[in-house]
């Protein structure tokens, strides 16, 4: 069963990233193309006639990867990949946490780890480091943002392990409901004092439009609510159509 819905959590996955292309193509390159005209006209007034290679471009002035290749191939690539990967992911704690939430279905299951992954990976990391187009952040600090956040999307993911250990041991004594609220809670109460221990990030360049960071972050996350989304919804699907067809067979023969 395990290889079955491996197979069907990286299809989903696959749906997800295409669809996740789509957005970012649709609603995402605009403001990409922005921040880089930006960046563009940022450096060439600090160059003056010195002529300064752009930081994605070799010494001679050419890119290294074309700008369409970047917008096209090169996103579509990295969407999809994203996609698959994290299908398989979700499809392996699917498969722990299937039967052990009540009388979810397989779809219920899949929407609910859809939810929980959504809030926990992308929400509240975004909260505390959004994402920045380019032409925001220093390069000399690349190294030490990228490891802040996925710092704070482990601590993230933890936090949210431990509000559920937390509500299923409190369920017994306090009601589903009040276990739910404390464990919730307990949740919010972890992220903000990980808000508040990890440093601060701020390298917006002077001059940077702030509608368009704000339109850069919004598509960003939107990216993120459609995949999850699309991952619940596809794969709670395909993952009914193998976990529930012999119970169907079996009240048919009855």
């Amino acid at each position: 069963m395990i290889r079955s819905l491996l197979i069907r959590g990286m299809i989903a996955g696959l749906v997800a990233g295409l669809l996740g292309f789509a957005f970012a193509k649709t609603v995402g390159e605009a403001s990409v193309e922005r921040a880089i005209a930006f960046e563009a006209q940022h450096e060439h007034a600090h160059a003056g006639h010195e002529g300064a290679a752009h930081s994605h471009e070799h010494e001679g002035g050419q890119d290294i990867v074309s700008r369409d290749t970047q917008a096209g191939l090169g996103l579509l690539t990295g969407i999809a990949v994203f996609g698959t990967a994290l299908g398989g992911i979700f499809s392996l704690v699917f498969a722990v946490a299937y039967g052990r939430l009540g009388a979810l279905h397989a779809r219920g299951v899949a929407a609910l780890l859809a939810m929980f992954g959504f809030v926990s990976v992308t929400v509240a990391p975004f909260l505390v480091y959004p994402p920045n187009p380019p032409a925001v952040g220093n390069p000399e600090t690349i190294g030490a943002r990228t490891a802040l956040f996925f710092g704070i999307v482990a601590i993230s993911i933890a936090a949210a392990a431990f509000s559920v250990w937390s509500q299923r041991r409190l369920h017994g004594t306090q009601g589903n409901w009040n276990a739910t609220i404390i464990a919730g809670a307990a949740y919010v109460a972890l992220m903000v004092l990980a808000q508040f221990i990890l440093p601060r990030v701020d390298e917006v360049p002077a001059g940077f439009s702030a509608s368009l960071l704000w339109n850069f972050r919004v598509a960003a996350i939107g990216i993120q609510a459609i995949i999850w989304t699309a991952l619940g919804l596809v794969f709670g699907a395909l993952a009914a159509r193998e976990l529930e067809r012999p119970a169907r067979r079996t009240m048919a023969t009855v």
